[in-house]
């Protein structure tokens, strides 16, 4: 009777995933070749003192399948303001904010702007306790590298969807003649 159970449970699980496959169904993630991206070329362009930024964005962008290279002909990824906040909320407990701002657009090789500029937000909070002053820094010190990744994770995510608004072409403003 026991055997039973088990051969009639693994005959229905295979019959579903059969029919999840036969429908179509497949895992986020895994079919690489679904959409490729729009700008599979790119150099970065960032700010002074964005290393770790920098890094983060090569092997996100590496594996959402953009190779990245100083090639003339490249696309570039320009950052165009990188801001870290720190707001301490004080109340009963003294809490800490931990927020940081990237603004990015893609340019072509010329620098002309390909998207219009977008702004991707990463917050954290934690509590501060004035007797752990050196726990603290090290916690803050490991969010803002969590604040990184997951800003880092956002671009590409927007970059590999090929879903950022294209930028409106300039107009002329000199009158018809």
């Amino acid at each position: 009777m026991h055997l039973g159970k088990r051969l009639a449970a693994i005959v229905l699980t295979c019959g579903l995933s059969a029919g999840l496959v036969g429908c179509g169904f497949h895992l986020k993630g895994t079919n690489p070749s679904s959409a490729p991206v729009a700008y599979s070329v790119m150099s970065l362009a960032l700010p002074d003192n964005t290393e770790d930024l920098q890094e983060k964005l090569a092997v996100y962008l590496g594996a959402a399948g953009v190779q990245l290279s100083n090639a003339p002909d490249a696309y570039v990824l320009r950052v165009l303001d990188y801001t870290p906040r720190r707001l301490e909320l004080n109340g009963k407990l003294v809490e800490t904010l931990l927020r940081l701002n990237v603004t990015f657009r893609i340019e072509d090789a010329q620098g002309n702007p390909v998207t219009e500029p977008r702004t991707v937000i990463a917050t954290r909070t934690y509590q501060y306790d004035i007797e752990t002053v050196n726990t603290d820094d090290q916690e803050q010190k490991f969010l803002n590298q969590v604040l990184i990744d997951d800003v880092a994770q956002q671009i590409a995510r927007q970059i590999s969807s090929n879903r950022l608004p294209l930028a409106k072409p300039e107009t002329s403003t000199q009158p018809a003649q």
